[in-house]
């Protein structure tokens, strides 16, 4: 369980300090001099700034830096992620012109969605190198000069109230054997299900390294209206590319997987605009640690392309219009744009507190769900400690 907690805490960071090195940078290269820039979140360990007079120092602690004249790059205690102190949320001096508020609309518009940029950045190059050692996926229509290891069998959906179900098949098992016969495709698989009619049928799965049994009966499935246990399967295997070739296919796969997950959202948000609900399952922090901690047990590269995903999702989800997050600040720069004067710093602060605590009472609801759902997770932690 301590190893679940401390790779998500690192898969957060690096996510988060990407995000934050973002806006940094984009800052910098406007001209902007950020106040600090940090690794982790406050309270401060240490850091070092340049003086006035061009010499670098070192501050112990949180205390007041008087004589930078640029910005401080710290070391922090809480280890996830990091910051960037842009004033933004400061009213200007107008004499000042090392402040965020001072300038042009279309750099700070840059300098927002720096952010949003680099996690899709990151996550391409997550999965470009994952092409080169070698990514999991679908078999299919596979890019020219692919080669593929590792090939097999994979539940990749469960119907809810079927045979399987009920036996406690899951995604992401792999099928190894159906009673004694070995499986090599989803082909063979089908067949040795539809000879397995109205039988007791043992499925031989590979769950997180280990290899376990399951009874189940196959019937005449009403979703196909063909003999099935209730599953959905595909063949997959690693997927390797020469360099080059890997990087093209990693921003291919980039673009593909922000096309699915924006049409994901889109299709949430009108189920809840229409209510019907959500038909999906959300994670919070919590469900998405549980996850983080069964992908690195199947290994690096299932890591690493776990964490491509979460980089596009927390760049999308930054990206929408909503108070507290990047796109709303840049929905503010737009009316500013509009109106010809920016609104008033008082006004606009009032309503991204009030996002920002719509956003934690979310974050609440959906943690309080996922405590409910990882319950046995939370048990063997408490076991572990006391």
């Amino acid at each position: 369980m301590f190893f679940t907690i401390f790779v998500f805490i690192g898969v957060l960071s690096v996510l988060v300090f990407v995000h934050e090195l973002g806006h940094f940078w984009v800052a910098k290269w406007t001209g902007l001099k950020p106040a600090e820039f940090g690794w982790g979140f406050p309270p401060r360990a240490f850091g070092f700034y340049k003086t006035k007079e061009g010499k670098w120092k070192h501050v112990i602690g949180s205390k007041d830096v008087d004589d930078a004249d640029d910005t401080i790059y710290s070391v922090n205690w809480l280890p996830i992620g990091g910051f960037v102190k842009l004033g933004e949320d400061d009213e200007p001096e107008d004499s000042k012109a090392n402040h965020f508020n001072n300038k042009a609309i279309w750099q700070r518009a840059l300098i927002l969605v720096a952010g949003v940029t680099m996690n899709i950045v990151l996550a391409a190059v997550l999965l470009s190198v994952g092409y080169m050692i070698g990514l999991p996926q679908v078999l299919g229509d596979l890019g020219d000069r692919a080669v593929v290891t590792n090939q097999k069998v994979q539940i990749v959906e469960v119907y809810s109230d079927s045979p399987a179900d009920k036996a406690g098949i899951k995604i992401g098992d792999t099928v190894t054997k159906i009673g004694e016969e070995e499986i090599d495709s989803s082909k063979e698989l089908q067949e040795r299900v539809e000879e397995n009619f109205d039988k007791k049928t043992v499925f031989t799965l590979i769950r997180g390294g280990e290899t376990i049994s399951k009874e189940v009966v196959p019937e005449i499935r009403p979703e196909s209206e063909k003999v099935g246990v209730g599953i959905g399967i595909a063949d997959t295997g690693l997927v390797r590319y020469p360099f080059f070739k890997a990087i093209g296919e990693g921003i291919k796969t980039t673009i593909y997987l922000m096309g699915a997950i924006i049409m994901a959202f889109y299709s949430m948000i009108r189920d809840l605009v229409a209510g019907n609900g959500v038909s999906a399952d959300i994670a919070g922090p919590v469900g998405i640690a549980s996850l983080t901690g069964e992908v690195a047990r199947m290994g690096f590269v299932y890591l690493l392309q776990f964490a491509a995903i979460l980089s596009i999702n927390l760049a999308i989800i930054n990206g929408l219009p909503f108070p507290a997050l990047d796109g709303g600040r840049i929905l503010f720069l737009f009316i500013e744009k509009l109106k010809g004067s920016p609104v008033k710093k008082e006004i606009e602060g009032t309503i991204h507190y009030i996002g920002f605590a719509l956003l934690m009472l979310l974050v609440l609801v959906v943690t309080v769900k996922d405590v409910s759902r990882y319950m046995d997770f939370f048990k063997d932690i408490w076991v572990k400690i006391f």
